[in-house]
């Protein structure tokens, strides 16, 4: 039975990876800062009784040492963690306290998970990181966001070498419908992803669904590392 540990994973792009590793018998511990959208994932999830939740917060390092302590043997450690309210702002309005949130929250949080997991984690283990298309197709209001995820990519090529022959890549999805556009557009959300959706050669917006698939291909395919997967619709394109 695989073991992966999730960070992020009570909801949006985790939550369906949880959801479809479960349904493939894998051992599956879901680590949040929010012991209630901790219980709200169980409760989707229907209390499989191969899940498992810790509430932490992963930009402490503190919190990260016990989550791995209580974890044990682990083959896979997966990252879709993102606190960025706030970080889509032109650059005379960003705040600082914003920045280093997102920052702690993105990259910093990520980096301390491998740290601490890597040990638990077998040679044909593999760590994933999400990052996002910004890096590469910035906007304005951008600045933030691209800076981060272009950084989350660059640490993934660099742990690829440090950690070997544990693999490291990153997934960089483009427009999906998660909940993380809440925090973007509010009640503009549908409108804007609709907007979106026509400007993209597969004419439609991702899923949550088909970042999981890109994830699992990632943690199994044991000739991948060092990689940035894009799972974007084409927008890289246009």
């Amino acid at each position: 039975m695989e073991r992966i540990l999730i960070a992020g994973g009570s909801s949006g792009m985790g939550l369906a990876l949880a959801g479809r590793l479960l349904r493939e018998d894998c051992a599956v511990t879901l680590v949040g800062r929010s012991q209630a959208k901790l219980a709200a994932a169980q409760e989707e999830l229907q209390h499989a009784p191969q899940l498992a939740t810790i509430a932490a917060d992963i930009t402490q390092e503190d919190q990260v040492s016990d989550v791995f302590a209580q974890c044990g043997h682990l083959d896979h450690i997966v990252c879709t963690a993102a606190d960025i309210g706030g970080a889509y702002r032109l650059l005379p309005e960003l705040d600082a306290a914003v920045m280093r949130k997102a920052m702690d929250s993105k990259l910093i949080g990520p980096l301390l998970l491998a740290k601490h997991g890597a040990s638990l984690l077998p040679a044909c283990g593999s760590i994933t990181f999400t990052s996002g298309i910004a890096y590469c197709r910035p906007a304005a209001r951008g600045s933030l966001v691209a800076a981060i995820n272009g950084g989350l990519n660059s640490l993934a090529y660099a742990l690829a070498v440090e950690l070997a022959p544990i693999r490291v890549n990153a997934v960089s999805p483009g427009w999906v419908d998660s909940p993380i556009w809440e925090f973007v557009a509010g009640d503009a959300k549908a409108g804007m992803l609709e907007g979106m959706a026509k400007k993209l050669p597969v004419g439609r917006i991702g899923h949550v669904d088909d970042i999981a698939d890109a994830i699992c291909f990632l943690m199994r395919n044991r000739f991948t590392t060092g990689s940035v997967l894009h799972v974007d619709g084409g927008h890289r394109l246009v």
